[in-house]
């Protein structure tokens, strides 16, 4: 199925697109274009092979977008609400190649444009935005997932103007790669909270190891961390980072990219039962034609369009600066709960053809279960939104 005449998504039932003002709707139609012409065509053979298009990141620089909304890039501003889009577009192509974008601009751009000084985002977002440094975000740890801000491992010792690092980091996307990563340790000493470093990958003593044998986001690139007495300027420590409060503040608003990104692997195992359904045949046409499967279609699209409107209206709250923990906690929750219902039916409505790569519904499936675990579990985002809406916290 092709899109609609003006260019917008036929999943896109509702038009939620059209909030989006002119400039806004040409930058999205740009990033689908370049999906559609250099990603959408090799996803599944990345993915298959557990290999990185590595080749396509200066593409991805010359787009633009990376350093939309931050101050110090030169691209234009961007509303959340376009970058919720962005997110959607890139999961409904390949949700490893929108884990990287998000890990980059989203956790590791974040971080520094959120927690670093002046000096510090003018030093490291400008070459960030055009993705000619590439970043990482490491705050999980072999022992630490959902506890990590009571039990992080990772230790910070200052020696004058140096910070000594030691400990272990796990399932940190882009840093076999990168050449930044921020680094979340706590500092020595009794009451020691919690720091943030921005650790440039050549420096002594940091290692990361490629995470292999995935079953989900096999194109990206994950690593185990280890830290052995790294050494670390005070200039690179993240200036206004005071505590984990403000590591919750970076993951409270990429979190709410995750949530999008739900919503545009949903829209993809839709428009894929959707295509097959109407040209598989069985019982002299098309399968598409039996109630039951139009039943499931009509779920699938429900559901998608239901989160969408959610997401939506997290985008707005974000712009109107409202924005909440439990905003974006419940919406990651909710929308990568039913993203995992929905690519279900997707592959039943292509019976045994969904269990391989060739009919594209296979690696959405399997993508889904790391989306719906990353980013904090349904159970700890369930615990953030019951805690404000109760009064009380119910963690341990």
């Amino acid at each position: 199925m092709a899109d609609t005449a003006d260019g917008m998504l036929v999943e896109d039932l509702y038009r939620f697109e059209e909030l989006l003002d002119d400039a806004e709707r040409a930058t999205l139609h740009r990033v689908r274009e370049f999906l559609r012409e250099e990603v959408a065509p090799h996803a599944d053979a990345w993915w298959g092979k557990a290999a990185f298009p590595h080749h396509l990141v200066p593409r991805f620089g010359e787009l633009g977008i990376a350093g939309m909304g931050y101050e110090e890039c030169a691209g234009a501003p961007a509303s959340s609400l376009l970058s919720g889009f962005i997110a959607l577009e890139m999961a409904r192509v390949d949700a490893s190649v929108a884990t990287f974008y998000g890990v980059h601009a989203g956790l590791a751009m974040g971080s520094i444009a959120r927690c670093g000084s002046p000096e510090q985002r003018r030093r490291w977002l400008p070459a960030m935005g055009r993705m000619e440094q590439i970043g990482a975000f490491a705050l999980t740890e072999p022992q630490g997932g959902s506890d990590v801000a009571l039990g992080l491992r990772t230790t910070a010792r200052r020696e004058g103007d140096t910070w000594v690092l030691n400990g272990e980091k796990r399932w940190i996307g882009n840093a076999t790669f990168a050449d930044l990563v921020v680094v979340w340790a706590r500092e020595e000493g009794e009451g020691g909270g919690v720091r943030g470093f921005v650790v440039e990958a050549s420096t002594p003593g940091f290692k990361a190891t490629l995470i292999e044998n995935k079953i989900a986001l096999r194109t990206v690139e994950n690593a185990d961390i280890v830290l052995t007495e790294c050494r670390v300027p005070e200039e690179n420590r993240l200036q206004e980072a005071h505590g984990f409060r403000d590591t919750a503040d970076v993951l409270r608003h990429t979190r709410s990219g995750v949530a999008w990104e739900a919503v545009g692997v949903m829209l993809a195992a839709y428009r894929i039962a959707l295509d097959y359904t109407r040209e598989r045949e069985q019982f002299g046409g098309p399968v598409a034609r039996f109630q039951l499967v139009q039943d499931l279609l009509v779920r699938m699209l429900s559901d998608a369009t239901s989160c969408l409107g959610m997401v939506v209206r997290l985008a707005q709250l974000e712009d109107a600066g409202t924005f909440r923990d439990e905003h974006s906690a419940m919406a990651k929750a909710h929308c990568t709960t039913r993203m995992r219902e929905v690519v279900g039916w997707g592959r039943e409505l292509l019976a045994g053809n969904g269990i391989v790569l060739d009919y594209g519904i296979g690696r959405f499936v399997a993508d889904a279960e790391a989306l719906y675990s990353y980013e904090g579990t349904r159970e700890i985002n369930t615990l953030i939104t019951g805690r404000a809406v109760t009064g009380i916290g119910a963690f341990v």
